[in-house]
């Protein structure tokens, strides 16, 4: 039974209108005879001499055979132009002549003179014949133009299995796997009966979409018309089943074959592995070796790719053997996954020896190289390879790119970042989602979030990486507001995963957004994320530094303990300046059977600094490598330095620096000298800044101590020349910002804010405080104890952001609400007092997180104890005059 070809048409999906239904028109009409293997073009000139059309002509009286011949010849064009010629001479062409062409153009993948032969036999009927046909649906099925496979399968008076395998095989090619299946059941329909080619196309299609129960039914049609026996079709089920995740049915299926092919175990082998039974997978590849099958190409990356996921380097090395014995390792493909394999493991020198000894190498080779060593934190290794790739004449792809632009990420590469983005940009790879979202994240990470922002806007169709690297980007450059927007829009369109939640939560964490992190919080509850990844200690991490350690224990308590939740609140601690509780909550951890690791014992000596227990401090430290195991880095040098210098003992801290074994960096010397800001040593924090921007002259929070110390000291003209310096060298200083939390919505303040809609309220609130604290004799905010040094600085260091953000929350919040500020520099002694002296006369609770610590304000009085803010300034003030 045949049918029409406009049937289908409302069912099958097809391509781009073809052109060579456009082109039909513009050539004279040919006249085919419906005479097999004597198919002929009538003509009125038949007896006509065609010598003067090709003087080379070997039979001028037989124009087909010479066509043919030159097809024969691979003289495709000449067949062409004599082709022409035969038309404005009416000259018969036959059916063989014309199949010969058509096959010759789709081994030459020849598409526009395919689709000129196609031209000239359309238009000579509205019809084709079974064989012409077959080969027009198997050429356009090669080219992809299933649009024009439809319109020739269409034309033909009959099909046989072959036309419906063509086309169900190349629909299935296209992705079109449900159209694949629409067209087999179409067969089966009009009468057809599925051969030996049909089913392995089908079952493909099932497991490619998956459909089990689709390749289950298939699989009863297997049965039914007898081809449970034979090896390729059983092949294709054994594929079907592991495809759609159904292993005990493959397995079944392989156990009971009578015979098997090195496909078969390829299959089965591959079936497991992914599905992540790695180990049945690498027995069974044994067992095929027991079974004297011998693995080929195919078998050999699937096992190597399954070592790197189980991380069995011994494994890997063995099976490394194996190919070196069998001789496999000259095949590209199989040292690529070597390469790979061996950086998974962190065996970079090993991928390095095979890489070296590759005698010849592929774009994939080079990347798999940059990309390990970017993912082995070795960005400079990355850099150099991609150099040394462009010098071998290697064109990098989309991975490339992606790979060497994370590593420029990594370093801060911002020139050689925008050579790649405009290479990026020649190539057409800046369409590949993955080029862009990573220019997205170099650039933010360069501090260029601007073109960030350009690069984000252009992508067309954003996925969820976009979104996060976008997000993640504006919290880097602290533009927090705008994350938290970018993040409203995302939910709009598409669904955040675990990342994206983790990005949002650390600018939560930053603004002190408290309620739009608990909204975070509910949301992974609901959509069964709370437990992916990092997210648990995200939030328990946006808990700890908004203040709440009520609800941190509970989400603490509530979670995995693994060593970086108790890293977390440890740090928390030693924000406040806890360091008795620190001390306790470590030894808890200890004795929990948590090893601490070299993150641990960062906000450990940190705590122990702020509270100055030197001598706690020092144990720690000295117990850390023969205790714990932990050798100290610099990070650990640097606390270490602090907390002497913090203690009053600068002599000590410039012995421990000296005496360090490995060189000091700039932010040990950075500790150094803000221990000489705290204790106004201008010479040694002189000596400490030397030091410092001897390495590092981009670092605005250096050159910030540095002139705080001078101010300190009252040595103007010094801070004005720190200043110019910064000047020249493109810093600036952030502007004082503060962040309130009312109602569920952040308000910031910028330092001398006269913009907000209720300044004017605020200013007011803030006036009658002052002029309490002068009734008080506290003087107010500028009082008459107060010296120069003080109030300059503080308005240069500190803004008073902080205070209206204070006023403004006692504005729009009922009485004995608590009111909690986040900062983004430090507080200064002004600022210090008057909100002090506010806690007390407003009886509320106030909490300002600056860049140092937590201060909690009840009642008049803050949980520092005025150390940093007064205390030491005083001591040392009394210390000059003695």
């Amino acid at each position: 039974m045949a049918f029409s070809a406009k049937t289908p048409r409302s069912l099958i999906k097809s391509d781009l209108p073809s052109p060579i239904h456009r082109k039909l028109r513009k050539h004279k009409f040919l006249y085919f005879s419906n005479r097999r293997k004597t198919h002929q073009i009538s003509s009125t000139q038949p007896q006509q001499q065609l010598s003067f059309l090709n003087t080379n002509s070997l039979n001028s009286s037989d124009p087909n055979s010479h066509l043919h011949l030159l097809c024969i010849n691979g003289k495709l064009q000449e067949a062409l132009n004599y082709l022409d010629s035969m038309q404005e001479l009416q000259i018969p062409l036959d059916e063989d002549t014309a199949i010969g062409m058509v096959r010759h153009c789709e081994w030459k993948r020849a598409f526009e003179e395919g689709s000129k032969v196609y031209c000239y036999v359309s238009n000579s009927s509205n019809s084709l014949s079974l064989r012409l046909g077959n080969a027009f649906l198997s050429m356009f099925v090669r080219f992809g133009k299933l649009g024009d496979a439809w319109y020739v399968f269409g034309k033909m008076l009959e099909r046989d299995v072959f036309s419906w395998n063509v086309l169900i095989s190349g629909y299935a090619k296209k992705g079109f796997f449900d159209e694949a299946l629409c067209l087999y059941h179409r067969m089966l329909w009009v009468g057809f009966k599925p051969d030996v080619y049909t089913f392995p196309c089908v079952l493909r299609t099932c497991g490619a979409v998956p459909n089990l129960e689709r390749g289950k039914e298939v699989h009863v049609h297997v049965i039914r018309f007898g081809f449970e026996a034979d090896v390729d079709v059983i092949n294709a089920l054994i594929t079907m089943y592991v495809k759609c995740g159904d292993l005990p049915k493959a397995r079944l299926l392989f156990d009971k074959m009578a015979r098997r092919d090195r496909i078969s175990w390829n299959a089965i082998i591959s079936g497991y592995f992914e599905n992540g039974e790695y180990l049945e997978g690498i027995r069974l590849f044994f067992k095929m070796r027991e079974h004297w099958f011998d693995p080929d190409l195919m078998t050999m990356t699937s096992v190597i790719s399954a070592c790197e996921s189980l991380g069995n380097e011994r494994l890997g090395r063995e099976i490394h053997g194996y190919v070196i014995v069998t001789g496999m390792s000259a095949d590209v493909s199989v040292c690529n996954s070597l390469i790979q394999m061996y950086f998974s493991l962190g065996c970079w020198e090993t991928a390095e020896k095979v890489f070296d000894r590759m005698e010849w190498r592929d774009v994939v080779s080079w990347t798999a190289m940059i990309s390990g060593y970017e993912n082995n934190v070795l960005p400079d290794k990355a850099l150099d390879t991609y150099r040394m790739m462009e010098l071998h004449g290697f064109v990098p792809d989309e991975i490339t790119l992606a790979s060497v632009l994370s590593a420029c990420a990594y370093l801060g590469k911002l020139d050689m970042g925008i050579k790649l983005h405009e290479l990026a940009k020649r190539t057409g790879f800046i369409s590949y989602i993955i080029v862009a979202n990573t220019l997205v994240d170099m650039y933010s990470k360069c501090k260029c979030i601007d073109k960030a922002l350009e690069v984000f806007h252009s992508i067309p169709d954003k996925d969820v990486i976009s979104w996060t690297a976008i997000i993640l980007g504006l919290r880097l450059n602290n533009r927090c507001f705008e994350a938290l927007i970018f993040f409203r829009q995302m939910k709009v369109s598409l669904k955040p995963n675990s990342v994206t939640l983790v990005s949002v939560l650390s600018v939560c964490a930053r603004i002190g957004g408290l309620m739009c992190g608990k909204e975070i919080h509910a949301y992974a509850l609901r959509t069964g994320m709370a437990l992916d990844g990092f997210l648990p200690n995200a939030l328990l991490d946006m808990y700890v530094r908004c203040g709440r350690m009520g609800p941190a224990w509970n989400q603490f308590n509530s979670q995995k303990k693994d060593v970086s939740a108790w890293n977390i609140l440890l740090t928390g601690y030693a924000q406040r300046g806890q360091g008795k509780l620190a001390v306790e909550f470590f030894n808890r951890m200890i004795k929990s059977n948590v090893s601490p690791d070299e993150i641990t014992f960062i906000p450990l000596l940190c705590a122990c600094s702020k509270s100055e227990m030197v001598t706690e401090g020092l144990k720690y430290f000295n117990s850390m490598e023969l205790k714990y195991g932990v050798t100290p880095n610099l990070k650990h040098y640097a606390c270490v330095v602090d907390l002497l210098g913090c203690a009053g003992q600068l002599e000590e801290a410039y012995e421990f620096i000296q005496e360090m074994p490995i060189k000091p960096d700039a932010a040990i010397w950075g500790a150094l000298l803000n221990a000489c800001r705290i204790h106004r040593q201008v010479e040694l924090g002189e000596f400490a800044a030397q030091r410092i921007f001897e390495s590092d002259r981009r670092s605005v929070g250096y050159y910030v101590l540095l002139c705080n110390l001078y101010a300190n000291s009252g040595k103007w003209d010094e801070v004005a020349k720190v200043r110019k310096m910064m000047k020249d060298n493109g810093l600036v200083i952030d502007p004082g910002c503060s962040w309130v939390e009312v109602k569920g919505k952040i308000h910031a303040f910028l330092s001398g804010d006269d913009f907000h809609p209720q300044i004017n309220e605020i200013n007011a609130l803030l006036e009658g405080i002052y002029e309490k604290m002068r009734v008080a004799g506290l003087g107010g905010p500028k009082c008459d104890s107060m010296d120069g040094v003080e109030i300059s600085k503080a308005e240069i260091f500190c803004g008073h952001s902080e205070r209206l953000a204070v006023a403004f929350g006692l504005i729009n919040t009922v009485p004995g609400t608590p009111i909690w500020v986040t900062k983004n520099l430090y507080m200064c002694q002004s600022c210090h007092s008057t909100i002090k002296f506010i806690s007390k006369i407003v009886r509320r609770e106030i909490s300002v997180r600056d860049t140092e610590e937590f201060h909690h304000f009840k009642d008049g009085i803050c949980s520092c104890g005025d150390v940093e803010i007064l205390g030491k300034a005083l001591t040392n003030t009394t210390s000059e005059r003695n």
